[in-house]
């Protein structure tokens, strides 16, 4: 089951990583439609103000097109054959249910208590999805509705008819079944969907008056989490769904920013739902005091490779938000460290909270600048410089609790490991191949695909690959002839998790890629 959990979570990964630059693009455009800053330029009238009008309005596509993302995402990540034809079979089928759940709630929605009558958005419970008026099961419904479409895919895809219905084979008896099933997917929505929206508006009450204790519960479980591949199911129904405002946080941050922007209100009274939100700030600050304490308790004769080591991982959490490569280098040599720092997360998000700091901060100082500090900053500059005070005290909170942790109980981090001639260093392309002979090929990617495969024990040990943002996951069939942590770490590997059957392999940002040349390879 949690095999199957890791796996169903690293596919909803795929859609999520549009949201950074789509989120990016639309605060940098109402940053330069800002009249305060721009002047005459932002006047509606002026073609600089109408030219960003047009390039804001590409930015919300993925917005505005959550349940759709999500549908169409999943399929990457959980089809176990013919992922693109799986993709058309889910859109497909997701609009057809959209179109049943319309006419069905057209005809009886007064039965099912829904109004088809009223405006969508509001607390009509209604939405648009391509065109369809239909009801807002926001990406849970597109979720579920994909799961059910892939796992008719897996099983009916290469289903063999008989000659004089060969046309209906493939993606077509796939669409056929699922148009079928479509019907009562449909029904059963319309029946307990408004039930559960009630249910929804009441966790978002409770959540919201539970403000510190369910800032804090979030963050630490949003962090917790990470080394099982679940925090996906923490964030992603409060980002990206209803958890705590219609349509997620990141949509409605987004959409409300200017009006955020231009209130002179104190942002945490204009919009609290933000405080489960602010996990990113243990990227920026938090990772920076975890750095310092791994470089000063190092050896002196290291403390130069485990800089190099440090600045780039350390920059990547900053900037970009990406902290597994650091933090699975002390979760794997002492994981009570991982949970301090969940622990400090949780507590620096709850301080910042507390004196206000809100909005949508999931992400590095990229993300943050265009999407809070800067559009910001005009009216509510004191809350940006209380989130950066405090996150610099927490910075120095950091540093002294993980070197205190590392030297008191003689934490082997990267620079203190004993003295027995191996060099502190993340192995290379290079390294393999002048260790194996046996690479040669120009593509990077393939090369990390093959040290990967051999340390797993070779392509007839594989059942099936997948990844999320950073993690190769691989199931395997038997854990027995999977290899040391080291055979990985010569392929470049940052860490390994293991579970049973289930592998995680800790790539990077170009895990996509390397999962492509995987697949390839396992079809030869």
């Amino acid at each position: 089951m949690l095999k199957k959990l890791q796996r169903f979570g690293g596919a909803m990964f795929t859609p999520v990583m549009l949201f950074a630059f789509a989120g990016v693009v639309v605060g940098l455009t109402i940053l330069f439609k800002n009249a305060d800053i721009f002047g005459p330029l932002a006047d509606p009238n002026h073609m600089w103000y109408k030219v960003f009008q047009v390039i804001e309005e590409g930015g919300w596509t993925v917005f505005r097109q959550m349940p759709l993302l999500f549908a169409v995402g999943l399929p990457i990540g959980l089809a176990k054959k013919a992922h693109a034809r799986a993709c058309l079979e889910t859109l497909v089928s997701y609009l057809t249910f959209n179109y049943f759940l319309s006419a069905i709630l057209t005809l009886w929605g007064g039965k099912f208590g829904v109004d088809m009558s009223q405006e969508v958005g509001g607390v009509s419970g209604l939405t648009n999805i391509a065109g369809i008026k239909t009801l807002d099961t926001s990406i849970i419904g597109a979720i579920i509705i994909s799961a059910i479409i892939i796992a008719i895919h897996n099983k009916f895809f290469d289903t063999k008819l008989p000659d004089f219905l060969g046309i209906f084979q493939g993606s077509s008896f796939v669409v056929i079944v699922a148009f079928f099933l479509m019907i009562p997917c449909a029904l059963i929505t319309a029946m307990v969907w408004p039930i559960i929206q009630n249910g929804i508006a009441s966790m978002q009450g409770f959540l919201i008056s539970s403000q510190l204790f369910g800032v804090w519960l979030y963050t630490f479980l949003e962090r917790i989490l990470i080394p099982t591949g679940l925090h996906h199911f923490i964030y992603g129904p409060f980002v990206f769904g209803p958890a705590v405002v219609e349509g997620g946080i990141a949509k409605y941050w987004a959409e409300h920013l200017p009006q955020f922007a231009a209130s002179t209100e104190p942002i945490k009274q204009l919009f609290p739902q933000g405080g489960f939100a602010l996990h990113g700030n243990s990227k920026i600050f938090g990772i920076p005091g975890i750095s310092a304490a791994i470089y000063v308790t190092a050896k002196a004769e290291k403390k130069k490779m485990v800089l190099g080591l440090l600045v780039s991982a350390t920059l990547t959490a900053i900037m970009a938000g990406i902290t597994e490569p650091l933090e699975f280098t002390f979760l794997f040599i002492a994981p009570a460290l991982f949970a301090v720092h969940a622990v400090l997360a949780a507590t620096m998000a709850t301080v910042m909270y507390a004196f206000g700091v809100v909005g949508n901060m999931g992400g590095g100082l990229i993300e943050i600048m265009t999407q809070n500090w800067i559009p910001l900053f005009k009216n509510h500059s004191g809350t940006v410089f209380t989130q950066i005070l405090i996150g610099l005290i927490f910075t120095v909170i950091y540093f002294f609790i993980f070197r205190f942790l590392i030297l008191r109980f003689n934490i082997m981090t990267p620079g203190r490991e004993e003295d027995d001639g191996t060099e502190v260093k993340l192995y290379s392309k290079a390294d393999y191949k002048a260790k194996k002979g046996d690479l040669n090929s120009k593509d990077s990617f393939m090369d990390q695909a093959l040290i990967f495969l051999d340390a797993l024990g070779g392509k007839e040990n594989i059942q099936e690959v997948n990844n999320c943002a950073t993690r190769l996951r691989v199931s395997i069939i038997d854990e027995t002839k999977v290899r040391a942590d080291s055979a990985f770490r010569e392929g470049g590997a940052h860490g390994v998790v293991r579970n049973g059957k289930a592998i995680q392999i800790v790539v990077g940002l170009s895990v996509p890629q390397v999962r492509d040349r995987c697949e390839d390879l396992l079809k030869v």
